[in-house]
């Protein structure tokens, strides 16, 4: 989890769970899968980055049918991490010279995001907790020149979760994309099939469409709720180029049952709707037995139900940069892991 406050960069922290799901095998389970990837669990993975969350909402002024998307100023980071077996820990900052301020405001905010990718399924979590946003501005007869609206007191949280069955586990690992602890070696794709919902909120008291978005002196909509749930389907792949090289590229899309309530000037609408919801995922890089370079991004966008015109939209983003290094830990430090080696041999014993 990641924890942010903009005013002082405050230490963010991110610990990316203990699972307790069996670990990937050192080879898979015959010469013929063995050609497609290969895990290093001997190994500790690590990697040094940067990286950037966000919570995005975008709505639709219903008077003049004019757009707007609503960011918060979260921070680019840098950071150094490590993956041993199933268990990741992540240390990152916002470094001043990596986000000049450009008058977007301050955001405070809690962001956590798992992404976990077992040998047959794709789980992701979402718990967002976001509040301090702002609009690209625009030329306005009664307030003047904006280059941005800012928006402090705007909130937005987004609690959800998505779990999907990989068909071809067996070939294709996303691990080696995303953890970087294994290695595609031969490339491989694979249907994807699972279910996935969200709940939450966003607010402001002045109104979600600002008086210097609406060009006049009161706001509108303070308020909208919204739950949503549904199937999804979707397809994975990755390209292995001279055995190092890799592109993968994931989509998914949903059919949700989204309900929607939103306050506007004291007046609560509220309407149900079937909505498509969009997943993504793309990794591109070089991975060797000793070291990796790769780019990915993770790209979640859930359509809310269009009430009172509104057409809302939530995009929840992850990007990062990773230089990987991989080692076998040394008599000293494989003393200090002998307690999770215990862990997850009791726990797959039952």
């Amino acid at each position: 989890m990641y924890l942010y406050t903009m005013n002082s960069y405050f230490f963010c922290l991110l610990f990316v769970l203990l699972f307790v799901l069996p670990a990937a095998p050192a080879r898979c389970q015959n010469d013929t899968l063995n050609l497609y990837y290969e895990a290093f669990p001997e190994k500790i993975t690590s990697r040094y980055y940067f990286s950037r969350k966000y919570t995005a909402l975008e709505m639709r002024d219903p008077g003049t049918g004019n757009r707007y998307r609503f960011e918060p100023n979260s921070t680019l980071n840098m950071g150094v991490g490590a993956t041993y077996q199933n268990l990741t820990l992540n240390l990152a900052y916002g470094f001043g010279f990596l986000n000049p301020d450009l008058g977007q405001g301050d955001s405070k905010y809690l962001d956590l995001q798992a992404h976990m990718y077992p040998k047959k399924f794709v789980i992701d979590f979402f718990g967002q907790f976001y509040r301090g946003y702002h609009v690209d501005g625009q030329e306005s007869a009664v307030y003047g020149p904006n280059r941005f609206v800012v928006l402090p007191d705007m909130s937005i949280r987004k609690i959800g979760a998505s779990v999907q069955y990989l068909f071809n586990g067996d070939k294709l690992s996303l691990r080696a994309a995303f953890l970087q602890n294994e290695w595609q070696k031969k490339s491989a794709a694979s249907m994807l099939l699972g279910f996935e919902m969200y709940g939450g909120q966003a607010s402001n008291e002045e109104g979600l469409l600002h008086p210097l978005l609406l060009n006049q002196p009161g706001g509108r909509f303070e308020q909208i709720r919204f739950f949503e749930f549904g199937p999804n389907v979707g397809y994975v792949g990755t390209l292995v180029i001279a055995k190092h090289f890799f592109l993968t590229g994931s989509v998914s899309s949903n059919l949700g049952v989204g309900y929607l309530s939103s306050l506007d000037r004291g007046d609560q609408i509220a309407s149900w709707q079937l909505n498509p919801n969009l997943f993504l995922r793309g990794f591109a890089g070089y991975n060797n037995k000793t070291w990796s370079v790769n780019v990915n991004y993770v790209l979640n966008q859930v359509r809310l139900p269009n009430t009172a015109g509104l057409n809302p939209a939530l995009f929840t983003g992850n990007y990062r940069f990773n230089l990987i290094y991989r080692f076998v830990p040394g008599p000293r430090i494989s003393r200090h892991l002998q307690w999770f080696d215990r862990l997850r041999e009791s726990v797959q014993k039952g």
